[in-house]
């Protein structure tokens, strides 16, 4: 199989250029949130933490569902967890069924670098501005139908997406929320929904 970084291949074909243009968005998006973790004298991982920390439900903030929901080991995470620990930016709390579990949450400081950081990628959302309804509308659409290939595949771990919720429907062309009872239009699809339900 020819690489798609192989230019003579790649111009020939639009699927290569197309994970070649996603590379170049990842790029992007490093360097915005690398540029993010030097101001805060943290690494990026640890950025990310802190800013899912500050959008989910505390169910999700632990060890575990960090390692999954990043696609990195549980001893990676830890080492993470301990640094912003010693900073003082999150704190834990025991879980009383489980005792070799804990729920992880921001404490006052942590929050302050967390809102501070969340708006790291606007620059990549800004010249979407720019494109037509019916531009943007295909796009979520192509990139959600990409995600849940790769999840399927086992490429990429968790997905709070419609897709893959068992409240989600699609019938007669039509996407369709059993939680919300109604339809949803295209650009209505959930890439995070916080009431997802893993389709069994």
């Amino acid at each position: 199989m020819k690489s798609l970084f192989d230019l003579a291949h790649q111009n020939k074909k639009i699927e290569s250029r197309i994970v070649v243009a996603l590379e170049r968005v990842s790029e992007a998006f490093r360097v915005l949130l690398w540029n993010e973790s030097k101001e805060n004298a943290l690494s990026p991982i640890q950025i990310q933490i802190l800013i899912f920390l500050l959008f989910h439900s505390s169910e999700k903030c632990k060890i575990s569902y960090l390692a999954a929901e990043f696609n990195m080991t549980k001893p990676t995470i830890s080492d993470s967890i301990k640094i912003l620990l010693q900073r003082g930016l999150i704190k834990k709390f025991d879980d009383p069924t489980d005792t070799r579990s804990y729920t992880i949450s921001l404490t006052h400081a942590g929050k302050k670098i967390a809102e501070g950081s969340a708006n790291f990628a606007f620059p990549i959302e800004k010249p979407l501005s720019s494109f037509s309804g019916e531009q943007k509308e295909m796009l979520l659409s192509g990139l959600l139908k990409l995600i849940h290939d790769l999840n399927r595949g086992g490429i990429i771990t968790i997905q709070r997406m419609c897709f893959t919720c068992a409240n989600y429907r699609f019938e007669k062309g039509t996407h369709y929320c059993e939680l919300l009872k109604s339809r949803l239009a295209n650009n209505e699809l959930r890439l995070d929904c916080p009431e997802h339900k893993t389709a069994i």
